[in-house]
């Protein structure tokens, strides 16, 4: 179906059209060249980390910090339930075991008391994941991962620009990744970047990410490596969208703010932001009243050419994760009745009425 208004679009306004043709015209379209280097500095000094791994998505770059903690078979590592199905994936390529936890009803996020009950002599790792861009509760996560001696890694994919307690995610846990997907508030076509301040931890990722090759020998392998490696030109993008990620966020948040203010009054309530989080609203979401009216509604906002999707689906009740099935119910909830609507930070104040009234006209019918 094509939509008047996708759920949708980046814009690539500023430098990357130059920067792409640079690598062009000096043929470093691979993954070494200028950009690679600069982008990996620059985004690790723009959350406040000491060190920056790019990798060609962010899949890979979960797959690559669980890996550089030596997470693996036997293990365990505590993940919410309510994700995209990627974060639970790449503990499953590890061998590693994914052990599910719910949500917290008002943030959405990883409920710190349900992971409390889920350690067992098998955990790990935790992997709080940052859903739509608000901040996991990472006091009371860092304190239980300490108490139990576990690691804490990160799943930043979708929260670039977002804050907690004044402090950028991705620098609480060992180790974290972010994503450049073509619908991440920075994209990179493809991409994605782990980071942490143990330099151990970074220099065990880039040596699984570049085929396990040894730094002392040409040619020369000393792990089973994989090639995850950044292209200069997806480098070079992703630097042209860094440059000028505080106004893609300003507007995003922006936008929610707007969202906010024509919806008030109706009988749906939108993904706020607590007091110790700057959200940076990767998505701008919505819950209706009751499970049954999500679908109605989405179709409303169809055949208005406005796309919209659901909330992503619990992962534990997908046919490959649901072999040892618990109820979770906060997540199973906030699933059922969740839409997210367009969040692109172009988005224009007509198209923002077009939407806007759609469901207003529909909730009023």
């Amino acid at each position: 179906m094509t939509y008047t208004i996708p759920i949708y679009q980046p814009d690539l306004g500023g430098n990357e059209k130059r920067y792409v043709n640079e690598c062009l015209d000096t043929s470093w379209i691979s993954s070494k060249g200028r950009f690679v280097g600069e982008f990996e500095a620059a985004f690790a000094k723009r959350i406040g980390a000491l060190h920056a791994s790019s990798v060609c998505n962010g899949t890979l770059a979960l797959h690559l910090a669980l890996l550089a903690l030596g997470i693996g078979p036997g293990d365990e590592v505590i993940v919410p339930t309510l994700t995209y199905v990627a974060s639970v994936n790449a503990i499953s390529y590890t061998g590693a075991t994914p052990v599910f936890v719910d949500s917290l009803r008002d943030t959405w996020q990883m409920d710190p008391e349900d992971v409390r009950r889920s350690i067992t002599p098998r955990t790990r790792a935790l992997l709080p994941v940052h859903l739509y861009g608000h901040a996991c509760p990472m006091d009371e996560l860092m304190a239980i991962a300490r108490e139990h001696r576990l690691f804490v890694v990160e799943d930043c994919a979708e929260a670039m620009g977002t804050l907690y307690k004044g402090r950028h995610v991705g620098t609480f846990g060992d180790i974290a990744m972010f994503s450049f997907y073509g619908n991440k508030t920075i994209t990179a076509g493809e991409g994605g970047m782990v980071v942490s301040n143990d330099k151990t931890l970074i220099e065990r990722a880039r040596h699984f990410r570049g085929q396990g090759l040894a730094s002392h020998r040409e040619y020369w392998h000393d792990v089973i490596g994989y090639n995850y490696r950044m292209t200069n030109i997806a480098a070079a993008i992703g630097l042209a969208q860094l440059e000028r990620a505080d106004d893609f966020i300003a507007r995003k948040r922006a936008l929610a703010g707007r969202y906010a203010e024509l919806l008030r009054g109706l009988p749906v309530s939108l993904h706020g932001e607590a007091a110790d989080t700057v959200h940076s609203f990767w998505m701008c979401s919505l819950l209706v009243e009751r499970p049954e009216q999500r679908d109605l509604l989405r179709q409303r906002l169809a055949a208005a050419g406005v796309e919209t999707r659901p909330v992503f689906y619990p992962v534990h009740t997908m046919p490959m994760y649901a072999r040892s099935y618990r109820k979770h119910a906060v997540a199973e909830d906030l699933a059922w009745r969740g839409i997210n609507l367009p969040s692109w930070p172009g988005l224009s104040e007509a198209q923002l009425q077009t939407i806007t009234g759609a469901i207003r006209a529909h909730l009023a019918a």
